[in-house]
């Protein structure tokens, strides 16, 4: 095997994150592109020296026409590298990239659950990070939204979400394949700008590397890094302030304690409120919704909201900021709050 500064990274990145602890059983999204490739080969390069036990998975989302091609391309290399897989097929083509991406990690899932992965590992990209920051902005997000891809996250009690090239972009990669001669297969719709995230790549990113930094998928990664770390630190924070504002005693009566909301930052104030809108709301909680429960804070009494997705309506009583529903009050648990990332 011949050893890369990319091996040597990949190597040191898993161990100094404790992303993959040894003798684990690792189950690999390929997709045959060029970022799935590199990290395949990247990980059955290292196994030796961890002693994992890896396996492909391929998701056919049936959305091209060559996708079935695909499915046996990718098959065929977890034959040559003697490597177990696993395919999983859409049973009608998935439309969009949001129900594509929804499908893909139940799809992931699943096979984890069904042969013992405790990880799923895919190859997402500095790059990848650069570019979802740059989508969420431009939609309109806030620092969740900006942190864009996490190193890991839980999909199941037991089955974590792993993306260790987090700090490889995509030429690396691409430099990473031609080097091994890997048989990247070519993603059609990856060109098709009709997608915004492509537009972002194929346009956008070039422009700015051009015209404002040669190194602006490398520093957008970086500004990800460091917001997540910041978002980690509020989520936090907000929980302590939510837990001391909530009523104790009956959890069937959700009341929020303002005076105490009162003290702290308007950012911790917005992040309590999107806390609690994320359990009780159908949908997550947009700006307006978190804006108009938290202005209720410095409201007059009696003050109250119009009513919320599910006819969940909040009032000011003195203290107290009250939740209720057109069928009565809204049944609340204050335990442990949830991170959802976005």
């Amino acid at each position: 095997m011949t050893w890369t500064p990319l091996h040597a990274h990949i190597h040191r990145t898993i161990h100094t994150r404790n992303l993959l602890p040894p003798k684990q059983h690792l189950l690999v999204a390929v997709s045959g592109g060029q970022d799935s490739l590199c990290l395949i080969k990247l990980l059955l390069d290292l196994q030796p020296k961890w002693e994992w036990n890896i396996a492909i998975a391929h998701c056919d989302h049936c959305w091209r026409e060559d996708s079935q091609a695909n499915a046996h391309h990718v098959a065929n290399l977890a034959k040559t590298w003697h490597t177990p897989f696993y395919l999983e097929t859409a049973n009608q083509p998935v439309k969009s990239e949001a129900t594509a991406r929804n499908w893909r990690y139940q799809a992931l899932t699943k096979i984890a659950q069904c042969y013992n992965y405790q990880y799923i590992i895919t190859g997402h990209t500095a790059s990848d990070r650069a570019e979802t920051l740059l989508y969420n902005l431009i939609r309109g997000t806030g620092t969740d939204g900006l942190q864009a891809l996490t190193w890991q996250r839980p999909l199941t009690e037991n089955i974590t979400l792993i993306r260790p090239l987090l700090e490889i972009t995509r030429s690396q990669t691409e430099q990473f394949c031609q080097k091994f001669h890997l048989p990247i297969w070519e993603d059609s719709t990856n060109q098709n700008l009709k997608h915004p995230r492509n537009r972002i790549r194929q346009q956008l990113i070039p422009y700015l590397r051009e015209n404002f930094n040669p190194q602006v998928e490398a520093n957008l990664a970086q500004t990800a890094e460091l917001l997540q770390a910041d978002v980690e630190f509020l989520e936090q924070t907000a929980l302590q302030w939510r837990l001391e504002a909530s009523a104790k005693g009956d959890k069937d009566n959700l009341q929020i304690n303002r005076r105490i909301l009162q003290k702290a930052p308007l950012a911790v104030q917005r992040r309590v409120m999107r806390q609690i809108l994320q359990e009780i709301l159908p949908h997550a909680p947009n700006f307006e919704h978190i804006d108009k429960l938290t202005a209720l804070i410095t409201a007059p009494n009696r003050s109250q909201t119009d009513p919320f997705p599910g006819g969940l309506t909040a009032i000011v009583q003195g203290d107290w900021i009250n939740l209720s529903s057109e069928l009565g009050v809204r049944s609340f648990s204050f335990g442990d709050a949830t991170r959802t990332e976005l």
